[in-house]
């Protein structure tokens, strides 16, 4: 019974923190545009990160582990 004396305060602090949070998160434009993020990655300019990567020339490095004949 006397647990209860600590958890209630606990529980409403945390409740109360949780609430801020959300609070700020919402009055600082978090949630405005949640739809854009979803079609971001369907957007044919996305590629701009692939564009800095070079090809390698030649063949691939092997992996000691996946030499032919081996498992």
């Amino acid at each position: 019974m006397d647990i209860l004396y600590l958890l209630i305060p606990l529980s409403t602090v945390l409740v109360l923190l949780i609430l801020g949070l959300f609070g700020w998160a919402l009055h600082h434009g978090q949630f405005d545009d949640v739809e854009r993020e979803g079609l971001r990655i369907l957007d044919e300019q996305g590629l701009e990160v692939d564009v800095n990567q070079t090809q390698r020339q030649g063949r691939p490095e092997q992996s000691p582990h996946s030499k032919s004949g081996q498992s």
